[in-house]
C-alpha cells in the first residue's frame, strides 16, 4: 500500500476593494471599524430591502476572469444560496451558481505546469463572528460590517498534487489580483481567505483507491495553507491504513486547522449543492452581456501589463536575470520603482537591481536619493589603499581608547573602526589593515 499522490482543489475567496458594498450604498471598507457602523436594511437583510448590483464588482470580476484566460458568457445572473448561519442574515447569500460571470481558465506555476480554473463567480460576503467572553460566558458576537462587501470566489479544478504547489498558487493569485488592482488580497486582515480541498489517491496491489474529499477552513497565511495540507495529507493516508476500503465510500467533511494544536479538527459533514436549495434570485434581473460590452472588457484587459509578461520584459529590456526578473516582478510596487529607478539613468540596470532585492541602501529612498546613493558608493569604493589607510590613522587617532582596548588583549574594539571607516567610504576593512597601522 502506498500514497499515489495528493488530490488538491483550491477555493479563493477575494474581497474587492470598491468603495460600496456589492448590492448597497454602505462602505465596503470594513477592517478596523468599529462594529456594525457600516451597515443599513439591505445588508442587515430587514424585509422589503432590495438589492441593487454594484456595477464596478461585476467589471473587475470580469476583468479578473480574462486575465486568467476564462470565457465570460453573454447571459449571467445571481442565485440564492439558502442556509441558516449566525453571519447570514437573511437566511441565504446572494450569490452565482449555473451562471458565473467567468468559466474556465487557467493559472500557470513557475514549473510550468497548468492549473485549470473551473469558474470564477461574484457572491456577497457574510458578517463576522466574534468569540469573545463577557461576565465570565463564552459568547459570540456578530459584526455586520463585512455583510454584503463584494467576494469573488475562484474554483480551481483538483490539478495541484501538493501543499507547495497549493502555496505557490495562492500567491500567483494574490500577485494578479494586485496587479488589477482589484483587491488588497491580503490573508492576515481576511480579504483573500482560501479553502483547500484534499483527498488522497492510494494504490494497494493493481487497485486504486480514494479517500473522501476533506474541505479545509480557518487558515489565514500561506505558510498556515501548507502546513494544514501537509497535516491532512498525512492523517488522510494513516487513517486510510487503519480502516482500510471501507473508508473511500465516507462523506465529504470540513474540517478546521486548529493552529495552536498544529492538527485539522472535523466540524462538519459537508454540503451538497442541493442542499443549499440554489434558485435564481428574483430582485435582481439577470445580466446579458453585447458584443460590443465584451469587446470593450478584452480591450482593457490589454491595458494591464500582468506579472508573466512584465517578468519576460524585464529580462528582455533590462538583461535582468530570471532570479532578479522574478523577485523584482513579485510586488507591483517594487517593479514601478525599478522601472523609475532607471528611467533616471546613470547607473546599470542590473546594478540597480541589485541593491533593491537584497536591500543594500537606505529603507524608504525616492529613486533619485537611490540613483544618488549607488553613485555615490561605487565613488567610494574605489578609494586606494594609500588613502584608505590615512582615514584608518586619522580615526585611531580619534579613538586613542580603541587602540589601548586592543593592546589589552580586545581585538574586538576594532570594531568600532571598522563600523567608522565603512559609514565614511563604503568600504569594509579588515582587522588586519588597522592593526597593521597601530603596529607603525
Amino acid at each position: 500500500m502506498e500514497l499515489s499522490k495528493a488530490i488538491i482543489g483550491l477555493e479563493v475567496h477575494l474581497e474587492l476593494k470598491t468603495k460600496s458594498k456589492m448590492f448597497c450604498g454602505c462602505r465596503a471598507d470594513h477592517f478596523g471599524k468599529e462594529p456594525n457602523t457600516q451597515t443599513c436594511p439591505v445588508c442587515l437583510g430587514l424585509p422589503g430591502a432590495l438589492p441593487v448590483p454594484n456595477k464596478k464588482a461585476i467589471e473587475w470580476t470580469i476583468l479578473l476572469g480574462l486575465a486568467l484566460g476564462s470565457e465570460i458568457p453573454k447571459f449571467s445572473c445571481f442565485d440564492r444560496k439558502n442556509y441558516f448561519y449566525p453571519d447570514l442574515p437573511k437566511g441565504y447569500q446572494i450569490s452565482q451558481y449555473e451562471k458565473p460571470f467567468c468559466l474556465g481558465g487557467r493559472l500557470i506555476l513557475d514549473s510550468g505546469k497548468i492549473v485549470r480554473i473551473r469558474r470564477a463567480h461574484l457572491e456577497e460576503d457574510t458578517a463576522k463572528l466574534l468569540h469573545e467572553k463577557i461576565n465570565n460566558e463564552e459568547v459570540t458576537l456578530v459584526d455586520f460590517n463585512r455583510s454584503g462587501v463584494p467576494l469573488v470566489e475562484v474554483v480551481s479544478e483538483p490539478d495541484l498534487n501538493s501543499a507547495d504547489e497549493a502555496k505557490e498558487y495562492l500567491e500567483k493569485m494574490q500577485q494578479l489580483v494586485r496587479y488589477l488592482e482589484i483587491s488588497d488580497a491580503d490573508m492576515e486582515k481576511g480579504s483573500m481567505r482560501c479553502e483547500p480541498n484534499v483527498n488522497l489517491e492510494i494504490k494497494d496491489q493493481d487497485h486504486l483507491y480514494y479517500t473522501p474529499i476533506v474541505e479545509l477552513k480557518n487558515i489565514n497565511s500561506f505558510r498556515f495553507v501548507k502546513k494544514a495540507i501537509d497535516f491532512e495529507i498525512k492523517r488522510q493516508f494513516e487513517e486510510f491504513v487503519k480502516t482500510g476500503i471501507q473508508k473511500t465510500k465516507g462523506n465529504k467533511q470540513t474540517r478546521g486547522w486548529d493552529e495552536n494544536k498544529q492538527i485539522t479538527v472535523l466540524q462538519r459533514e459537508k454540503e451538497e449543492a442541493n442542499d443549499y436549495r440554489y434558485f435564481p434570485e428574483p430582485d435582481i434581473p439577470p445580466i446579458e452581456w453585447d458584443e460590443e460590452s465584451l469587446k470593450n472588457f478584452k480591450l482593457r484587459i490589454k491595458e494591464y501589463e500582468l506579472p508573466g509578461d512584465k517578468k519576460k520584459r524585464f529580462i528582455q529590456q533590462f538583461g535582468l536575470s530570471e532570479y532578479q526578473a522574478k523577485i523584482l516582478t513579485n510586488n507591483k510596487e517594487m517593479a514601478d520603482y525599478f522601472e523609475k529607478c532607471v528611467k533616471i539613468g546613470g547607473v546599470k540596470e542590473a546594478e540597480i537591481a541589485n541593491v533593491i532585492i537584497n536591500k543594500k541602501a537606505p529603507e524608504n529612498l525616492s529613486p533619485e536619493k537611490l540613483i544618488e546613493y549607488i553613485f555615490c558608493s561605487k565613488q567610494k569604493n574605489q578609494i586606494s589603499d594609500e588613502e584608505l589607510s590615512k582615514i584608518i590613522i586619522r580615526l585611531l587617532s580619534e579613538h586613542p581608547e580603541v587602540v589601548e582596548s586592543y593592546k589589552k588583549g580586545k581585538i574586538q574594539a576594532l570594531g568600532m573602526i571598522v563600523g567608522l571607516v565603512k559609514k565614511e567610504t563604503g568600504v569594509v576593512v579588515a582587522f588586519e589593515k588597522i592593526i597593521e597601522q597601530i603596529k607603525l
